[in-house]
Formats: C-alpha cells, structure tokens, sequence
C-alpha cells in the first residue's frame, strides 16, 4: 500500500445527489474501464500519471488529522459527508483502505454527521455494529449488471456482484438504510441483460439512482441510444413506485429531467442520539 498526505480532506461536492464528500484514497485498484470519469479528471489534472499508477492506490496517510481539524469548520454547513466520488471507500481485497473508511466513517458520527456510503467492494459486518456506527448512515453498492464476463471486462479489480448485494443485503436485514447506484448503465451492444433482472436482486433497498453510460464511443454509437435510456429509466421508475423505493434518475438520462428527485439523501437526520460509548470515544479521538 502507498501512502499520501494531504493538505485538506473535506470538499462541497456539485454531484446532484451529493452534500460534502471525501476522498481518502487517490487512485482506485477496481480499474474500471467505461471508463472511469475520476482517473480521466485525475490523470488530466495531474494526480496519477497513467492508468498503471492509478491502478495502485495511494492512502491519505493524514485522514483523521484533517478531520480534526476541518469537522469544527464545516460542521454547521454539512447535510451529510459521501464517501467517495473520486475512488472507492471499501477497495475490495485492500483491508488498509476499508480499515480507515470505518475510522472515518466513526470520527463523523461521533460528531454527529450523517455518511453515505457507495462501493464496488464488499462490506464490512462491522457496519451492523450501531453502538459505533449510526443507524442514520445510508450504504450503497454500484451495480449495472449481474453478468461476471462484462465485471472482467469494464471493472477488473471489483468485487463480483452477487457478493456486493449479499453484503449490502445483510445491512439491510439489520435495519440500515441501503441504496444502488445504476450508473453508468450499459447499452445492449456492451451486454444483452434485462434490467428487471438486477432490479429484483436488490429490490429491498431504500433507494436507486440511475444514470447513462457517457466517454464510451460503443455506447453513443449504439442505434437509438437516448431512446434506450428514456425507456429504461422508466423502467426504473416504475418498479420503484410500485415498491415504495425513492429513486433518481441523473441527469442528461432522459430528456426531461425531474430535479426534485435529487433531494433522496438530503432528509434533515439529526445525530444528537448518537453516542459514542465513553472508551471508544477516546479511541476515535486519539490518532
């Protein structure tokens, strides 16, 4: 593993969906290939030198440090803090980066913040474990397909589907809020797939975002392809209403965009009832 300090941590993230984010990790060892919107910006912006190096993650060795010092300055702004846009806060078969996720993931709700949480790995048990971790916390899973062939293909490094939604699911069986995240979604030239299919597989979450593949030359090429989306998104809407699950679709997926859908994480959660047992406190505050 590599390491990384920084100078700051936390950011207000312009993601529709999103309130504050943090990125702990640079790089991302899924080395998804849809390609991947965060190693284009972070190779364009001098991050990573190349899909190589950005294959091998860097960990901001300073997280809880900046925490510190950046939770009293924003804390009164701050909705909630999503974890991660710009790389994946539960790396699969990378137990240093999950280990400093769920100290973060500590740090912010024993300071009465609220975290979401999105992966492409497998989730920890710990997570179910409230007297640490707030039950107001919602965990998400990306999930386009349930085909292996096309994971080998577009997200090398992730963790195969069926043991992300195990995972999520026994959050879920806990009583923690759970969602998927649909994006970015593939055209039938990519993989031939029914969406009902992984619809049913996670039909027991809170909520489902759904968004368009973009940068892929095969998926604007495909014929009809913002038909295809229009079509599928209702698709999405319609097994959501008929199950009561909250849902997005991002924008520039269909024509007509619905902004109000935006606002799924957004509920006013207050976090004063969340308490940090006494031992563990001096544990999260000590670093």
């Amino acid at each position: 593993m590599r390491y990384v300090n920084r100078n700051s941590l936390l950011y207000k993230s312009k993601v529709e969906y999103a309130d504050y984010c943090i990125n702990h990790v640079i790089g991302c060892a899924h080395g998804c290939k849809f390609p991947c919107y965060a190693f284009m910006m972070s190779r364009r912006f001098g991050k990573v030198k190349s899909y190589e190096d950005w294959c091998k993650p860097k960990l901001v060795k300073n997280a809880l440090e900046l925490l510190d010092k950046e939770i009293p300055k924003y804390k009164k702004d701050i909705k909630f803090v999503h974890l991660c846009f710009m790389t994946d806060p539960f790396m699969y078969l990378y137990p240093e980066v999950a280990d400093m996720t769920l100290k973060i993931i500590n740090k912010l709700n024993s300071n009465g913040i609220k975290c979401t949480i999105l992966t492409k790995g497998i989730y920890p048990k710990e997570l179910r474990n409230t007297n640490k971790y707030s039950d107001k916390n919602e965990y998400g899973i990306t999930l386009v397909s349930l085909n292996e062939n096309f994971k080998k293909q577009f997200e090398p490094g992730s963790s195969p589907y069926m043991g992300r939604i195990k995972a999520l699911k026994l959050l879920h069986d806990a009583g923690l809020k759970t969602w998927v995240s649909m994006e970015p979604y593939p055209t039938p030239n990519l993989v031939e797939q029914d969406l009902i299919d992984i619809l049913e597989k996670v039909s027991f979450v809170d909520n489902i975002i759904f968004g368009k593949l973009n940068y892929n030359c095969h998926s604007s090429n495909y014929p009809n392809n913002e038909q295809f989306y229009e079509d599928q998104a209702d698709v999405v809407e319609t097994f959501c209403k008929e199950r009561g699950i909250k849902y997005h679709i991002k924008y520039g997926t269909k024509r007509k965009y619905n902004n109000s859908t935006s606002k799924i994480f957004k509920r006013n959660v207050s976090l004063t009832s969340f308490q940090v047992p006494q031992q563990q406190k001096m544990l999260v505050e000590v670093h």
